[in-house]
């Protein structure tokens, strides 16, 4: 439910930055000339101190916004949104822009209108958890088994611990399945714990890897610890002294929020509606809430807990959550207590996105400078420009508002070598090894070395569209080449390239290597080069039949002979409607994230595990029916190298499939 959670549906494309705003069509349906307006106070203008050109102040933010939203959601195809903008204590800035309702043509509300805020909800299940830390009735450090009413197993023999949790490194491998739905049913958190447990692929407190699960055990842990329904317990501990009145995490929406609630579409120019999204954990991302709640949070987060009065967290509480706890690599953005690090352009920067399908939302705290943004948008727009857009207003923004030199260090004379070391292929930590280890294979990485020592990976694309070219500007440190990004690679004892993390994205998760057979250089060439043999051989085998039946012969073959040969042939067919079944099933599920969602992969998944237990039958048939070819009498030297090839194809298939989980019946995704 954050930004990365559409890697399941759109392979590794959604991990990185898409399209620049200048490519994107326009829109239909432009922004209106006048978006609503809620009356903030003055600010005084910020200092000059650093360099910077404009003072952060309403009347700035408004000409800035105003110039360029309108514009972005356009081109974007994005229907509407909504920012907030506070600092020192108070909001000098909330508006909304485009359209709530394509149809009746009503702009939206900063004070009255709810968004989706998706994975952003997690810091008030975070920000719950410290509430009941500084109570002394939870312990970051102790085994969550100790507040739970059913058991998480070790692994390695060792607990995971809320710490682990707020930094997602309790060791979950990634899951979909339920996630979100549009039948308007409620959820039971209790029962989705208890029946959705992923399977932990690492040891606790060692490899970041998102986990919506994470968060829901989290939420369930303070409705356990607390005595209080997850719902009540935010509505009375942060809600109501914050004066949040339009905010809640119940689904359906109660009765007296239900109207307030915006309207979302896929795109602008698709103009349909969509349902209301249920989500579940709800912890994780089911909240609804309104651009000025949600800037009321960010001042408590700025002002040591408060808001006007009403307290939330000790100053010291909130200096805990802040401080950063882990990072994949020295000097990168790491983890904070359920906040992520976003520094850029000298400021210190905590945040978290959040996305369902159709909304999509970002938070940001400039702690140091005491500033705090919030937008929102009610459409994924054309190709999912929503995340272009929001992440090309916050870049202005900083540009704007905090600009610093861009600075320039020389690239290290080890460029080539280094480039040559760490050039492959990578795999997100953020995967599911249980029943989709297939499509994560897809969706590995690929960095490449170019011969003037700068590496470059297709999947990062900077603002023109082209591909981000990086210089090694330290041992294994890169900078992106006319860019603000890093790319650090981390090498084990030996010297060998283990993993590499970039600021380019959150820090949710690392690009592990990938090596051997299982790299998918290799399942690109061994696989394809494999299909094209078992499509050949179904091919003339088809123009033999043919050409037989015409010419009134029949195979010069004796009955056990001519059985292999059948059985073989039938292994060829369902091994090669296997593996077109799964790639299928990829192309599905990266067209409509949905079949994962809310589990309507599963029947699929069941039928190609059956046919893939027959098409490991028919590799046996395969091979055996090559060795009787090899026997005597022999066969024409020309049938034999085509068996023999035709076999090899099939033992490599059948590796494939037991790699990459084909056969395990497991539909837990």
């Amino acid at each position: 439910m954050n930004r990365c959670v559409k890697f399941l549906a759109s392979l590794a494309a959604t991990f990185v930055a898409g399209l620049a705003m200048a490519q994107v069509p326009p829109s239909p349906n432009p922004a209106p000339a006048n978006p609503a307006t809620v009356p903030v106070p003055a600010a005084a203008p910020s200092a000059n101190a650093d360099g910077q050109t404009h003072a952060l102040t309403a009347a700035d933010l408004s000409s800035f916004l105003d110039g360029m939203v309108p514009f972005a959601l356009q081109r974007g195809d994005v229907a509407g949104g909504v920012i907030a903008v506070v600092k020192d204590g108070q909001v000098i800035f909330a508006k909304g822009y485009g359209h709530n309702n394509l149809e009746k043509r009503t702009v939206p509300s900063p004070a009255d209108t709810l968004f989706r805020i998706g994975s952003t909800s997690k810091l008030f299940t975070w920000t719950a958890v410290m509430q009941l830390v500084e109570a002394g009735k939870l312990d970051l450090d102790a085994d969550v088994d100790t507040y739970l009413d059913f058991k998480i197993p070790p692994f390695q023999g060792k607990p995971i611990t809320l710490r682990n949790l707020m930094t997602h490194t309790a060791g979950f491998e990634e899951t979909a399945r339920d996630l979100i739905t549009t039948d308007g049913k409620p959820v039971n958190l209790e029962h989705y714990l208890k029946t959705h447990l992923p399977v932990r692929i690492f040891p606790p407190g060692q490899v970041v890897a998102y986990s919506n699960y994470g968060c829901g055990l989290a939420g369930y842990i303070v409705q356990r610890v607390s005595g209080q329904d997850f719902d009540d317990y935010i509505e009375q501990h942060i809600y109501k002294p914050l004066d949040m009145q339009h905010s809640t995490f119940r689904q359906p929406l109660p009765e007296r929020l239900a109207p307030l609630m915006g309207d979302s579409y896929s795109t602008a120019s698709d103009g349909k509606l969509k349902p209301f999204e249920i989500v579940d954990p709800s912890p994780a991302g089911a909240m609804s809430s309104t651009a000025l709640d949600m800037a009321h949070f960010m001042i408590a987060q700025l002002q040591g807990g408060n808001y006007q009065g009403g307290q939330i967290l000790t100053p010291a509480t909130t200096t805990l959550m802040h401080t950063p706890q882990r990072t994949e690599a020295p000097g990168l953005n790491g983890y904070a207590l359920g906040f992520y690090q976003e520094n850029r352009n000298g400021q210190t920067i905590i945040g978290h996105a959040g996305d369902t399908d159709y909304f999509h939302s970002d938070l940001h705290l400039l702690t140091d400078a005491n500033v705090g943004v919030f937008m929102s948008f009610n459409s994924a727009g054309t190709a999912g420009n929503a995340e272009v857009i929001r992440t090309a207003i916050f870049s202005a923004f900083l540009d704007r508002y905090f600009p610093v030199a861009a600075s320039n260090p020389p690239t290290v004379a080890t460029a080539k070598a280094d480039a040559a070391r760490v050039a492959g292929w990578y795999l997100s930590s953020r995967r599911n090894e249980s029943a989709l280890s297939m499509l994560y294979a897809l969706t590995q990485l690929q960095i490449s070395a170019l011969p003037d020592g700068t590496i470059l990976s297709p999947a990062f694309m900077n603002t023109s569209g082209a591909p981000m070219h990086w210089r090694e500007v330290g041992p294994l440190k890169y900078q992106q080449v006319d860019g603000p990004y890093r790319l650090d690679f981390v090498a084990d004892a030996n010297g060998n390239i283990q993993y590499w993390a970039s600021d380019s994205l959150p820090p949710v998760m690392i690009f592990q290597s990938v090596t051997g057979l299982h790299a998918l250089g290799s399942i690109e060439l061994w696989g394809t080069l494999a299909l094209l043999l078992l499509l050949g051989a179904l091919l003339s085998w088809l123009c033999g039949w043919l050409v037989r039946r015409h010419y009134g012969r029949r195979l010069e073959l004796d009955a056990g002979r001519r059985r292999s040969r059948l059985y073989s042939r039938l292994g060829v067919l369902v091994l090669f409607v296997t593996m077109l079944g799964w790639l299928g099933l990829m192309v599905a599920i990266s067209a409509d994230q949905t079949i994962l969602l809310e589990g309507g992969a599963t029947p699929w998944m069941y039928l190609l595990y059956v046919l893939g237990v027959l098409a490991l039958l028919g590799v046996l048939a395969i091979v055996i029916h090559a060795v009787r070819s090899w026997m005597k009498p022999r066969r024409g030297r020309w049938v034999l190298l085509g068996e023999s090839l035709l076999a090899l194809a099939a033992i490599y298939l059948a590796w494939l499939i037991l790699a990459l989980g084909m056969v395990s019946f497991n539909v837990h995704y």
